[in-house]
């Protein structure tokens, strides 16, 4: 099941984030992560069957303080119901022409 997780970091530079972001992504399952928020210090995690402990465990560890702000699962329903799939009804078939092939035999000997 899909799911998103956000959690909220202590991010200060773009150093941290890149650190935050390589332990996302290295959790098995995760199939995406960006960072969001007005100061951009939270990381939006997208995956199916990702541990929100683990994740939070690791960040803690290796970021300083993080909290765990939501975890929503996400239906995949409503992405396939919102493209509509556009088709053509053509009002006849189309047949390609193809160009007619002659073939011209000339025999090694000569009768005269």
């Amino acid at each position: 099941m899909k799911q998103k997780l956000v959690v909220k970091l202590n991010m200060h530079d773009a150093k941290s984030r890149s650190k935050a972001m390589k332990i996302a992504v290295g959790l098995p399952g995760v199939i995406s992560a960006t960072i969001e928020g007005a100061d951009k210090d939270q990381i939006a995690v997208v995956g199916d069957g990702v541990d929100s402990i683990d994740l939070t465990k690791l960040l803690r560890k290796r970021m300083g303080s993080t909290e765990l702000v939501s975890v929503t699962p996400m239906d995949e329903k409503k992405k396939e119901e919102e493209k509509p799939e556009a088709t053509i009804a053509w009002p006849y078939q189309y047949y390609p022409i193809v160009p007619q092939q002659h073939f011209v035999y000339e025999t090694p000997y000569s009768f005269m």
